[in-house]
């Protein structure tokens, strides 16, 4: 028997959180569900044996117990009932009765038995840090995390914490990405791991815009997030990651200043004779104080200048245009300084002044002669 009552805006918010770990097909029917606990406080789990989501609501709980309830089929009805207090008791055949308003359901839960019990993470390893930072820093890093699944590791990021802050690393083979922050503690000393792309996706999702702090806790197997009421805990991914202090050549001698949103604005023009069918590069020809870009393909030809400072010196290099694209767009700076060597050499992106709390490395497209 579980009895209790609680604001629908709060019940609805918390299984919008928790679904999101939900798996939406499982061979075993439970995790396809969210497992509903009531003691002092309401806790309600999803759960898809890689990623776990557990988050605490307010209810007036009369009836303490557990049960499992379908994710798509129980967000559904909570998100239909009027703006009211929502009544839920369960009997002893997991039968569920869920009332608000003037509205009244009746569906079958399953027993909290056949729920896979979440992962326990040792605390040995913890960082503070600011949910909006955490937050921005996973958007600024994680579209750079690798899709090619033969290299596991780089299917994450890379968090290095020490006393200075936080350093969080993506790379995909085509391009590399760096964030710096501080952090306001750590417990334990330096450590690093490898998080899930997906699960740091499920991670910005529960951070909110604010000032409020995350802890982030390192285990020997899982990661536990806990932001606000809401905990995610996932599995490290193991394996070699890139050496990435020793893959950025820094040493170049071209040196550019550019107006971020100009230069996006270049390359999007450019980039509408661009499709996933008629793929080209963008050519760029770096020039004194401007670069020339052009795309050529069955579509037609586009061509564009942007204004910046320094010389390029007739350097001509070509680029995926999504992948430049990605890194100016995500570069949290209005002005951006560009390091270039040769048509081959990686392109690195990197504030214009103060400190370097982000670097951007895109490899270069080998381009054709001029016919292309």
């Amino acid at each position: 028997m579980i009895k209790f009552s609680c604001e629908k805006v709060f019940l609805q918010n918390a299984i919008s959180v928790a679904s999101r770990a939900v798996a939406p097909k499982s061979s075993i029917p439970a995790l396809e569900g969210l497992l509903i606990h009531a003691d002092s406080r309401l806790t309600i789990s999803g759960y898809n044996m890689q990623t776990g989501i557990r988050t605490r609501v307010f209810a007036n709980v009369t009836e303490p117990g557990e049960i499992v309830l379908n994710a798509r089929l129980l967000g559904e009805i909570v998100r239909r009932l009027p703006d009211d207090v929502v009544t839920f008791v369960a009997d002893e055949r997991q039968m569920v009765h869920l009332s608000c308003g003037d509205a009244d359901f009746d569906i079958l839960g399953l027993s909290a038995q056949d729920y896979p019990e979440l992962p326990q993470v040792e605390d040995g390893y913890a960082m503070t840090i600011c949910q909006k930072t955490l937050r921005a820093m996973i958007e600024e890093v994680a579209f750079a995390v690798s899709t090619n699944e033969s290299r596991p590791v780089h299917t994450g990021a890379l968090f290095e914490v020490a006393q200075a802050g936080l350093t969080m690393v993506a790379v995909d083979g085509f391009r590399l990405a760096i964030r710096r922050e501080k952090v306001e503690r750590i417990e334990g000393g330096a450590f690093s791991f490898v998080a899930p792309g997906s699960a740091l996706n499920e991670v910005k999702g529960i951070c909110a815009d604010s000032d409020d702090t995350a802890c982030v806790t390192l285990g020997r197997r899982h990661i536990l997030f806990e932001v606000g009421d809401t905990e995610l805990i996932c599995r490290r991914l193991e394996g070699e990651f890139l050496d990435y202090k020793n893959a950025i050549p820094r040493k170049n001698p071209i040196v550019l200043t550019v107006d971020t949103k100009a230069l996006m604005s270049s390359i999007d023009r450019v980039s509408v004779v661009i499709s996933d069918k008629l793929k080209s590069p963008v050519r760029c020809l770096f020039d004194h104080d401007k670069v020339l870009l052009s795309a050529k393909t069955g579509n037609g030809e586009a061509k564009d200048i942007c204004r910046l400072q320094g010389d390029g010196g007739g350097l001509e290099i070509g680029f995926n245009n999504r992948y430049l694209m990605e890194a100016l767009r995500y570069a949290p700076a209005d002005e951006v300084r560009l390091e270039l060597n040769t048509g081959i050499s990686p392109a690195i992106i990197v504030p214009k002044e103060g400190e370097e709390n982000f670097l951007y490395m895109v490899l270069p497209v080998r381009l054709k002669n001029s016919g292309e």
